[in-house]
């Protein structure tokens, strides 16, 4: 370990100095430019093009207003902490907040105790027993947002902070007036205690009831923290220009303040719809606030002008309340966009290294990531949020995971950083271990499990809700069958499923003349999907019809009709098919669960389709599910959390 410990030092130490040499030169380069073009009576002008992509606005201002020009100024704050005219109102802003708020340079400010300096949970215990998974694990109540599971570094002590005590005192005022508007106002106060103590949290069951309170006070927390960063660097800024000639230059060291670069705040969300949401709750918490290219952002990451959203025009109940609420609106998965917020204006589509918050999919950030093969700016990300997780793991999961890859890593580049303001633990490649990370998810997968458990190293702790499921509502009399295959390797179950199904289930099926017919085979994983499909068309005694995410509109329409009037026997659905078309499929009497659905209402619904022909009973329907000991939090959902262990022992 100790090995292990200086080799990691030592690659930091290294990359952290290949950093310094790059950008030394290159601002011995850069002066040596400007002092050329000035005796050439040259003005020196850049247009760049902005980091964030074709999503992202150029950075050359015109007349659309989506450009803007860049005069590069030795004097200019550095790591993109640009000092603007409304950056200069707020030093006046900063003193008179200070004066009547005394958080502000007392250690028992959360955000001082936290991401300060010297932070007070950061230490090469924690961070070694962060590195080998050694958390000290208790219950604790956590008011309207049920019991957590709280995980401690082994030796670290839990924060104490009260989250309302530590917002700034224009965004409490902000809080309280919200709180006597809503109903779930003892919701927002649990939910703001426990993130404002800045350990991580795993929200297991987001209620969709709830999704707006949940944004509203995470994004109130979100701004709480950009304007105490912010505020601290231009009140060091003026500090600094203030130091006579003569004075100390050990006062300057001590005022590390900042990152490398300026983006602190990444929010990853599924689709723009998403991202509208959680923006408009953003300037909803900044009442007053002029926000610049508002136009342009309702025009991108809203339907285009004239278009009818049928999902919200629908009659009541036509659709399940879940599908309205993740495919309503622009539902595009391709999308990054930054904000940078002001004393008075947020400024939506500002360059990346311009910005404080970052919002972007996962594929958005991906494309970025490999067209410039670089993700400096997620290098000092301080809180991460990633909502809808149950709706990603619909998407290509590899792009989240590529996310957790670059993100708090050393960058390739200076990109104008001031190192002598950098904090330590910054330079030391230490900062994974102080993000806040905040995931919210409809329910469990391993996924997302695996993500909590690895990639989330907090060493001030983490919190996982803890949550019961009832069993899924079933129409009364229909014949449930949970058929268990035994496998004592995680690793092997793909293929023990595979075998069990096609040696000894699906035979069962063919000698059945009521189960050979009228199937529905619905599989959750595309992989299995793709393998049982190439079985079934070697089985010259099986006449199938599929419908998955490949298939168009004009599939999705003979698939339906071929079962329906019975010239296909069977009909293979995958789980993401049903997730994003939501088809009432008619002609079904039998159900087979390849393995347990991850949506619980998919089997739910699956279960009421057989009824939509006239004269079903109960007793015609059948349902088979596949399952193992490793599907327990799938079946949770299914059966409920008081019957699942009894499946699991059976």
């Amino acid at each position: 370990m100790t090995s292990l410990i200086k080799q990691t030092n030592q690659s930091t130490t290294t990359r952290l100095l290949t950093l310094l040499n790059v950008s030394a030169t290159s601002l011995k380069k850069r002066r040596r430019e400007e002092a050329e073009e000035q005796a050439n009576g040259e003005t020196r002008v850049v247009s760049t093009t902005p980091v964030g992509g074709s999503n992202a606005p150029p950075t050359v201002k015109k007349l659309n207003a989506r450009k803007e020009m860049i005069v590069i100024d030795e004097g200019a704050t550095p790591s993109g902490e640009d000092e603007g005219p409304n950056d200069k109102e707020m030093d006046s802003d900063v003193e008179m907040e200070d004066k009547a708020h005394k958080e502000s340079e007392g250690g028992k400010d959360p955000y001082n105790a936290h991401f300060g300096p010297d932070s007070s949970y950061l230490s090469d215990s924690t961070r070694i027993s962060v590195d080998n998974r050694k958390w000290t694990t208790s219950d604790k109540d956590v008011g309207k947002l049920g019991r957590a599971c709280v995980l401690l570094p082994e030796g670290a002590a839990s924060p104490g902070h009260n989250a309302v005590t530590g917002l700034l005192d224009k965004l409490q005022a902000t809080f309280e007036d919200q709180l006597l508007k809503k109903s779930d106002l003892q919701l927002r106060k649990d939910l703001l205690t426990t993130i404002g103590s800045y350990q991580d949290l795993y929200l297991t069951k987001r209620d969709l009831k709830s999704q707006n309170a949940y944004r509203e006070v995470i994004s109130l927390h979100i701004l709480n923290h950009i304007m105490k960063k912010r505020r601290r660097i231009l009140k060091n800024n003026e500090k600094l220009s203030s130091l006579q000639k003569d004075a100390d230059p050990s006062d300057s060291n001590a005022l590390l303040d900042q990152g490398f670069v300026r983006p602190s705040v990444l929010v990853v969300l599924p689709f723009r719809s998403s991202a509208y949401h959680w923006i408009t709750a953003f300037i909803h918490q900044l009442s007053g606030y002029q926000v610049e290219n508002r136009a342009r952002f309702h025009s991108e990451f809203t339907l285009p002008a004239g278009a009818e959203d049928k999902l919200l025009s629908a009659p009541a109940g036509t659709y399940s309340e879940d599908h309205v609420a993740n495919m309503s609106g622009n539902i595009d998965d391709y999308f990054r966009i930054g904000m940078k917020v002001t004393r008075k204006s947020v400024k939506l589509f500002s360059d990346f290294y311009s910005s404080d918050i970052i919002v972007a999919s996962p594929l958005g950030l991906r494309e970025l990531i490999e067209k410039e093969r670089s993700a400096d700016y997620l290098s000092s990300i301080e809180i991460l949020i990633i909502d809808q997780l149950d709706v990603l793991a619909m998407q290509n999961w590899n792009h989240l995971k590529l996310i957790f890859e670059h993100i708090n890593k050393i960058p390739k580049q200076s990109h104008d950083t001031d190192f002598s303001r950098v904090k330590p633990w910054y330079l030391d490649g230490h900062a994974a271990y102080l993000r806040q990370s905040i995931l919210l998810s409809a329910y469990e997968t391993p996924e997302i499990r695996s993500l909590f458990n690895k990639n989330l190293l907090n060493v001030s702790g983490k919190q996982r809700i803890q949550s019961a499921w009832a069993a899924a509502q079933v129409p009364e009399g229909i014949r449930q069958n949970f058929v268990k295959f035994e496998c004592n390797n995680a690793q092997a179950e793909i293929d023990k499923r595979f075998e069990y199904f096609t040696t000894r289930l699906f035979p069962v099926l063919l000698k059945s003349a009521v189960q050979s017919v009228n199937t529905v085979i619905f599989i959750p994983s595309y992989f299995d999907y793709a393998r049982i499909h190439h079985w079934l068309k070697t089985q010259e005694s099986v006449t199938i019809a599929v419908l998955s995410e490949d298939s168009d509109n004009r599939d999705i329409s003979r698939a339906r009709q071929a079962f329906f009037s019975g010239s296909k026997a069977m009909l293979l659905v995958t789980e993401r098919f049903h997730f994003f078309r939501r088809y009432k499929i008619r002609g079904i009497r039998n159900l087979v669960f390849y393995a347990p659905p991850d949506h619980p209402q998919f089997y739910t619904e699956f279960l009421s389709y057989p009824f939509l022909d006239d004269g079903v009973l109960a007793e015609d329907v059948t349902c088979k599910v596949l399952y193992s000991k490793y599907d327990y939090m799938k079946l949770e959902r299914l059966v409920g959390t008081a019957e699942v262990g009894r499946l699991i022992a059976a």
